[in-house]
Order: structure tokens, then sequence, then C-alpha cells
């Protein structure tokens, strides 16, 4: 069965968009040719920073036939009615068929059409294709209106080894005809190269200097980079990001190696590695001991004649103009002391509503120290100093040059200037987590700046409404609050969120903000804040967090639904004594009593339309069982009291467990619907102990299975 191969050519496509521009192409090819009926084999899509590329194997010559059935009038009706039927299909009574149906022999007239050539479809799918691809960003080039992510070329278009009939027309006067032909590297294979299937299409990019494979590109740039390291003792690390975005910049990577001059080595290592990575896209090197070496590796895009040696210099000579500016920077900065930059922060606006970042500073200077009194080991004075001086740094030349170097360049002045190794530390690393996969901070006075830095931004974020939405989070604040549940559940630290989010309300408050200042509290007087919703934002991050640890999510809120919980470690603790209580035989069982107590009591609350809810009374218990009951039920509840309280969750777990027997036991000869109205109400009251002694611990009715 013939093959199809399209290619669609045009100015470098930015290499973060590649991937999804790819898989994109491959969904919308493919859904053009479901639509017309045409099936395939195999499909698999390639990109390179100059070709979109998509090869289809096993397509029909042509399109299935297509048979449609109309039915008429029945046989029997009148001339006129058959006569017309016949009129709107085109044929005669002889070329109709007659079938028995539930309203007796009607008349169906059936014809087949023929299905298209599969290249005169083609067209119209490769254009439906191309006017949807969704790009981030977009552009026109010319005089045209047509928008594309760069300007394109040509679109190769072979099927059966001849170009597709037709082109693409994005405009009246812009017209893209399907070709049989592409084009090399830029520079070494420029002609036109004829194409008539994919394997002549691999084979000859591969001779026109075109890796058409992302993954051998890739192959061919850790190969060589590893190798010129390890020629000369040094090392590079795995930097799957750094490698992809090179993959994208190259159709033929060649590996080539350069010196740093030796007085820029004196820039803390952040620097340098900022500049070749996320400036240059060069590789940095190491040597054994981890240190920074005076070397890098870029990736050409080209056969470099005499080893690379003008590649390389040139290269060379960028970095060099780059970081003089940095080493500037650096030997300026360092003349100022970290606190005499704290006014100048009040030019830099955090939020048109929540102030300057001088007044972040100064608020989180009191929120950290607060907090600091809950993490072991924190020392609320270095923590407030960490925290009001961590943001100095925004206004200091380097970060004004390299942006991704805040907080990082906190430190480094910080230690210049004398400042504790603690204090410094906490500077360098209030920003984290930014992420999932990003570290969490471990030392005690980071945890006390991280998480102050976090709930402050928070908080006025949420006082202001300025809540994310389904499709929007302009200001990452779930990311922020994930940061916030990593930062406590890690590193352990007991504290209740709702004192901390109303504090730092507060510390608004005290500036006069009046975004913050100005909210009325609610009737009971409780702090506004509370009705935005921040604390019920926090528990659906934990409850997103605990489902991607495998939590069972009816288990988190079970132990949401118990009462109000804002302690994650004591919450934590307790969705796993409920999950570890569950998972043995009595847990299982009591499980089923529960739902059975409590389905009993629901009816009869509906039928009687009142609640029976409440206190049993000995005297009015004639069983045993009843006895048993009552006293096994005021025993767990004064247990559990005792073991809730100094959060033992597993043995408060343990003493429901106790219940068991005397609950199957009662079921097993008590009749909770009595005739005796009086005994009836009694045994509903005992029926609903069961459920609240229960739920003190968790709300077993959200548990599912």
């Amino acid at each position: 069965m013939p093959e199809f191969l399209l290619e669609i050519f045009s100015e470098e496509v930015p290499a973060r968009m590649q991937g999804q521009a790819a898989e994109e192409l491959h969904k919308l090819v493919l859904a053009g040719l479901r639509d017309a009926a045409l099936q395939w084999m195999q499909a698999e899509a390639h990109v390179t920073p100059r070709r979109l590329v998509l090869w289809i194997d096993g397509l029909p010559a042509t399109q299935p036939d297509v048979t449609e059935e109309r039915r008429g009038p029945r046989v029997d009706a009148p001339a006129e009615a058959i006569e017309g039927f016949l009129r709107s299909v085109g044929l005669t009574l002889d070329e109709c068929d007659s079938r028995q149906t539930g309203k007796g022999e009607v008349l169906f007239a059936v014809s087949t059409r023929p299905g298209k050539p599969t290249e005169q479809v083609l067209g119209a799918v490769i254009t439906g294709a191309v006017r949807e691809m969704p790009w981030p960003k977009t552009m026109r080039w010319a005089e045209g209106s047509f928008r594309w992510v760069r300007p394109i070329h040509h679109i190769l278009a072979v099927f059966g080894g001849k170009a597709v009939p037709g082109g693409f027309e994005p405009e009246p006067h812009t017209r893209f005809v399907f070709t049989a032909w592409t084009r090399g590297h830029r520079f070494h294979a420029p002609e036109p190269i004829e194409i008539r299937n994919f394997n002549e299409y691999k084979v000859l990019l591969r001779h026109a200097h075109v890796m058409l494979d992302r993954d051998d590109r890739k192959r061919t740039i850790t190969e060589g980079v590893q190798a010129l390291a390890e020629v000369r003792g040094l090392q590079v690390r795995d930097d799957p990001a750094l490698l992809d975005e090179i993959a994208g910049l190259v159709e033929w990577p060649v590996p080539l190696i350069g010196r740093i001059d030796e007085p820029f080595m004196a820039v803390p290592a952040e620097v340098l590695v900022t500049a070749m990575k996320t400036h240059q896209k060069y590789f940095p090197l190491h040597r054994e001991d981890g240190s920074l070496a005076p070397r890098f590796i870029v990736v050409a895009n080209t056969a470099a004649r005499q080893d690379g040696a003008a590649i390389v210099a040139g290269n060379e000579r960028v970095l060099r103009a780059r970081l003089s500016d940095a080493k500037y920077f650096w030997d300026s900065d360092r003349r100022v002391a970290l606190r005499d930059r704290l006014p100048a922060l009040a030019q830099i606006v955090f939020h048109a509503k929540l102030g300057s970042m001088a007044q972040k500073a100064q608020r989180l200077e009191r929120l950290a120290a607060a907090i600091a009194e809950h993490v072991p080991q924190a020392d609320p004075a270095k923590a407030g100093a960490a925290a009001l001086l961590a943001k100095a740094d925004l206004v200091t030349g380097m970060v004004g040059e390299f942006p991704e170097l805040q907080g990082i360049m906190g430190r480094y002045y910080g230690r210049e200037q004398g400042l504790e190794d603690a204090v410094t530390t906490a500077m360098a690393e209030h920003y984290s987590p930014l992420g999932p996969s990003d570290a969490c901070p471990r030392a005690p006075v980071s945890i006390a700046v991280a998480l102050a830095d976090k709930l402050d931004t928070l908080a006025g974020f949420f006082a202001i409404a300025e809540r994310p939405t389904g499709s929007r989070d302009p200001y990452a604040l779930r990311r922020t609050a994930l940061g916030i549940i990593r930062l406590i559940t890690e590193n352990g630290v007991r504290v209740g969120l709702a004192r901390l989010t109303d504090l730092a309300l507060g510390l608004y408050r005290d500036q006069g903000i009046d975004a913050v200042a100005d909210r009325p509290a609610d009737g009971d007087g409780t702090p506004a804040y509370v009705a935005c919703g921040l604390g019920q934002f926090l528990a659906d991050r934990l409850k997103v967090a605990l489902r991607e640890k495998g939590v069972r999510h009816d288990l988190i809120d079970a132990v949401f639904s118990a009462g109000e919980e804002d302690d994650l470690v004591r919450l934590l603790a307790r969705v796993e004594a409920l999950e570890s209580f569950l998972n043995t035989d009595n847990g299982a069982n009591l499980l089923i009593a529960y739902r059975r107590a409590g389905n009993i009591v629901r009816i009869e609350d509906k039928k009687d339309g009142r609640s029976h809810a409440g206190t049993a009374d000995p005297v009015r218990f004639v069983q045993d069982e009843e006895r048993a009951l009552a006293t096994a039920l005021t025993g767990t509840g004064e247990r559990c009291g005792e073991r809730l309280a100094t959060e033992d969750f597993a043995g408060a777990m343990t003493g429901l467990s106790q219940l068991r027997g005397s609950v199957d036991a009662f079921f097993d000869r008590v009749t909770v619907n009595a005739d005796d109205p009086s005994l009836r109400e009694n045994r509903l009251a005992l029926l609903s102990a069961i459920t609240a002694t229960m739920n003190r611990i968790a709300d077993f009715s959200k548990i599912e299975g």
C-alpha cells in the first residue's frame, strides 16, 4: 500500500515549541484521515529546527465506496407519492428494492458512491492541519495576513512516489504548491533534493547534513560532549533540559570545546553557569571535585573546518563580552551593603494593591521570626534578619542582568559582608521549592523564611480576590500553596495555618495597605480572609499532593470532614492511621457496621421528619446487648478522646476496633424498630452514638468501598 510523506519546511521553529508541534501535526492529520474514512498502518512524526515531518504508511489508494440507502413510501402508496420518491433519487421503480418492515412492504433506494483517489483527499487534510496548528505564538510575514510560527518556505507532500496535486492557499494571493522536493542543511546542502519515499528521504537528508531523528541528534551531542570532556579529564553533568533545547537548535550537531579566560573564574560559579547555559546554550564543564572548570562546550550547527577553530574563537569572544559585564557587576555590587540597598526596594512594586518590595521585606522580617518559633532549632532573630535582606539583591546590577540568580547572589553578597551562614543560606533558599522537582529547604532558618515568603504572597493575593481559576493562575498561587505544604510536611513543622495566615493578613493591615485593611470582618467577627477561601484552597492543594502520592482520596475527605484541622503534620498522621485501621479485618467490618447504623438512622430520621441523635437512656435498656454496646461506646469515646489529645491516632483506631464485638452482637440480637415507640427511640439513639463516636476520628461516611 502507498505511503504518504509530509514535510512543512520553514524558518527555524523555537526549540521549546518543536515537540508539541510534531504531536499536534500528527494528531491533526490523522484526525483528517479518519474523517475521510482512510485507514493506515503506521504513522510517525519527526521535527528539526526547520522542518515538521509526518510519515504515514499503509494508506489505501482510494477511499472506500460509500453506500447510501434512502427509505421511500410503501409499495401500495398512491402513485403520486411513489413517482415523487423516484424523481428525488433519480431511479426507476425496477432499480429500487422493496423490504418488509413493521409498516408493511416499503421501497428503498440504494446507491453506491465510489470513493475518491486518496491523492485528491490529502490536499484538504494537509490544508486543514496547517490552518489548525495551535502555536503558542505566531507571526505574519510579507504582506499577507496568514499567521504561523515562522515563515513557511515550501510544503513537501509525496504520496505513492509522486507529489500530491494542489497546494495550500492561506490567502488569495499566496499559494504553496505541494512539492516532491526539499532542501538539506542551510549551508551545506541548500539545493533542491527530489524525494520519492520516506527511506530515501532519510538517507538523502543525512547526506545533506540533516539528522532527522531527534534522538539521533541528542545521542550525537551527548557522545561528542562526553568525549571532549573525558579527553581533558573533565566531566559534564546531566542536563536533560539543556540537551533537549540544543537538539532543537541544530540539524547537524558538532560539539566543540572552548576556553573561559582565567580572570572570570573569580566570579561565582552560578553566574558563569547561567551565562553559559541560559544565555549561550553551552555545556559547562567541571573538575572531578565538582568545581567549575575554565572550559565550555558549544554545539555548532555545521561541519567545522580546521577543527572548528573559527567557531570556537567566535563563541569565546561572545562569552567574554557577557562575562565582562558579569565581572563588572560582581565587583561593583560588593561595594554596597545589602542593608543599604533596602530603601531602593521601595521602587519595585510587589503588586499595585499590595505595596512595594520594601514593604514586603518588612512584613517578611516579622512573619519569619514568628514562624521560626514553631520550627525546631530555628533562631527567630536570624530568621527575621534573613527575611529582611532576602529581596535586597533584586536591586543589584548582577540580578538585573541575570534575573535567574535572585536569592543566590544575596547569599554571595551576604557572605562577603560577614553575615552568618544560616542567614545567607536562608536568603538563597527562600524561593524554594519552586516546583515538584525542586529540593525543599532543610535548614531551620531557611524553612522559616521560605514559609514566610510564600504565606505572605498567598495571603495577600487572596485578600484582594486574585484567586486562581480553572484556566488561569497568573501569580502561580497553586505552586506557592504546594510549596507551603511541602515545607511543612517534609520538615514536620507543627503550626496552625489559620494562625499564620491571620498573622500575615495582620501585617498587611499594620502597614495600612488599603486593599487588605479595608476588608470588613464577617458578622461573627471572624477575619475576612477566612471568607475568601484561603483555608479551603490550601486543603484542596493538600488533597492533590496526597493523591499524587497514592493516598486514597476518600480517606483524605474523611479526615478533612471530621472537623477543622490546620496542623498538616497531625492531619497526615490521622490519614495514615485511618488507612492502616481500614486494612485490618476489624476496621473493614466496623466500617460495614457504621454504614448499617447510619443507613437505619437516616431512613428513620426521614420517616419521622426529625433527628434521633441524642443520649440513650440506660433505664430503657431491656437486653444485655444494648447495655454492652452502651458501655463499650462510653469507654471507647473516653479512650479515643484521651488518645486524640495526645495524638495517638493509631491507638484511637485500635480503640474503635474494640467496638466490633458489641456492635455485631447488637445487630444480631436486637430489633431496632421495636413495636414499643419508647424502645425504638432509645435504640435509634444508641445507633446514632455509634456513628458519632467513630466520627470523632474521621467521617466514615466519606469512605468508599
